[in-house]
């Protein structure tokens, strides 16, 4: 079973990253698509924080 988790490649916190293994695409095109969604208005900054406390952090042994 796939879980959702913050990644260890991150930039800022892991949350794109892990949205991207989770799906098994790019970190690249999640973190563009994020940025995106900030510049078109939507609450993108406020999401990320909240993903960000929300999201576990990956476990050492995988």
């Amino acid at each position: 079973m796939k879980k959702l988790y913050k990644s260890d490649n991150k930039i800022l916190a892991g949350v794109c990253a892990g949205i991207a293994e989770y799906f098994s695409v790019d970190p690249t095109l999640i973190r563009l698509a994020w940025v995106l969604f900030c510049a078109l208005g939507g609450s993108g900054v406020l999401a990320y924080i909240i993903c960000t406390l929300i999201f576990p952090n990956k476990p050492m042994d995988e």
